[in-house]
């Protein structure tokens, strides 16, 4: 008796790895699936026009719509650059989980009203490292008229995940966030 329950623990044991090499191997799947369809985008993104020494219109009109550059599908408003962990990633126009696999998103807000928010995937070729910024790591936001936005971080912080209140409360002109690997709790950056 004691050696078919030793065979079948053994058995459930083997098929516990089998599935969790396989989990394993979905994630760096996944995360490297997530870096070519991102790198692939930054490629075929490209600016509306530059600057040309006249006042740029969101001056002249911060309330208004940002402007946004399709590609493959995608409707992008700028790029997000974080120089410290080696970013330089599209910012999709609008927030959906499926769109988040691919590229960060605009989750609220806009760099014309300083209250813009950014929700991408943790894995390490988006989100994934924002936990190690240190205050005053440089981000730079470029819309896709070519004005670009220059900000420092200047807070991280883990919040739960209903706090979108918090996270969306407009203090800081830029907020960029995405879940910890357990999914317990936000990284939000606050950069001013």
């Amino acid at each position: 008796m004691r050696n078919k329950i030793g065979k079948l623990t053994s058995r459930i044991g083997v098929v516990c790895i089998i599935l969790a090499l396989c989990l394993c191997s979905y994630n760096v799947y996944d995360t490297f699936r997530s870096y070519y369809v991102q790198k692939h985008i930054r490629n075929e993104y490209h600016t509306l026009k530059t600057s040309s020494g006249e006042i740029p219109d969101y001056i002249l009109n911060p309330d208004m719509d940002m402007p946004e550059v399709e590609v493959d599908g995608i409707s992008c408003i700028g790029t997000l650059e974080i120089p410290s962990l080696d970013l330089n990633l599209c910012v999709a126009s609008t927030f959906t989980y499926e769109i988040m696999q691919e590229i960060p998103c605009r989750y609220y807000g806009s760099v014309y009203k300083n209250n813009m928010v950014i929700a991408a995937h943790n894995s390490w070729f988006h989100f994934g490292r924002l936990n190690t910024l240190h205050n005053g790591d440089k981000i730079i936001f470029t819309d896709v008229n070519g004005n670009s936005f220059e900000y420092g971080v200047d807070a991280i912080e883990a919040l739960k995940p209903n706090s979108v209140e918090d996270v969306t409360n407009g203090k800081w002109p830029l907020t960029l966030y995405t879940c910890t690997l357990d999914m317990q709790y936000r990284v939000v950056v606050r950069c001013k």
